[in-house]
């Protein structure tokens, strides 16, 4: 159970935090969330979606808008990206997960403030990193993560914009998924959307003008190709299944920079 609080002197002055070097904490999230700049990585590796986003303050049926995620399993709970041993198998780790155990959240008069996971394990009086440093100012590593998720907070906001004029458009279809699991009976995966391709090339002029420039026709391009990458979520399945022994002879391993974001 994770229990973010955010980072004071209070808090953090005597603490010490280390960096993850296991993707153990991700191994339930079959779904990640992902902004536009990651959209070019991520259509190399793992098959992207829209889902709708809630709506604040709203019940959870209530949605407004869709956002982009990375498809990581083919069941709620369950990441086949993630290695029974941990390590990552794929390319690209999605931004959303490299900034853990940190997360910003609102803070009130429309602040965002870095919050820590507690019960991450990676907190305590022994560790790689200080939070504070000699001055009681805030460590520089620290401010490297803060900064990180910064630039992901800012593109998502952008990227929700590309995402309603997607809609606005009529762009945004239901997408049943249909795949052979790793006990090799189809799965149907529900909830999930997808870029209308037909109804994309059927858009008039102005409307393609209208989405390139907003940066939108790019972002719909990268998640209809990356439906091909559907193939490997069975292959993991389906490997996981055997428990294959050498994952790593069949996928690749990322190795960009947990903290860099973008190009």
């Amino acid at each position: 159970m994770s229990q973010f609080i955010p980072i004071s002197a209070e808090h953090h002055a005597s603490l010490r935090w280390r960096r993850y070097s296991s993707y153990e904490f991700a191994q339930q999230t079959h779904l990640a969330a992902l902004v536009g700049a990651e959209l070019p990585k991520a259509v190399m590796t793992m098959p992207i979606a829209l889902v709708p986003r809630p709506q604040a303050d709203s019940p959870p049926e209530t949605t407004q808008g869709y956002m982009f995620v990375a498809l990581l399993g083919l069941e709620p709970g369950v990441n086949l990206y993630v290695a029974p041993d941990g390590r990552w198998l794929g390319r690209y780790v999605p931004a959303a997960l490299r900034g853990h155990p940190f997360r910003l959240a609102q803070a009130g008069n429309d602040k965002l403030a870095l919050c820590v996971d507690q019960d991450s394990g990676l907190i305590g009086e022994q560790g790689d990193e200080p939070f504070f440093d000699q001055n009681n100012e805030v460590a520089e590593p620290v401010k490297q993560v803060m900064e990180f998720l910064t630039q992901i907070e800012r593109n998502r906001t952008a990227t929700l914009g590309i995402c309603d004029r997607l809609q606005a458009h009529g762009l945004i279809q239901p997408w049943p998924v249909k795949l052979q699991g790793g006990d090799g009976g189809q799965r149907t995966l529900e909830g999930l959307f997808r870029v209308d391709e037909a109804a994309l090339n059927a858009l008039p002029a102005e409307g393609l003008t209208e989405l390139r420039d907003a940066g939108a026709l790019s972002l719909a391009y990268c998640q209809l190709l990356s439906m091909q990458q559907l193939s490997l979520l069975g292959e993991l399945a389906q490997a996981r299944a055997a428990q294959a022994p050498k994952l790593d002879d069949v996928f690749s391993f990322p190795d960009d920079d947990l903290l860099h974001f973008g190009d």
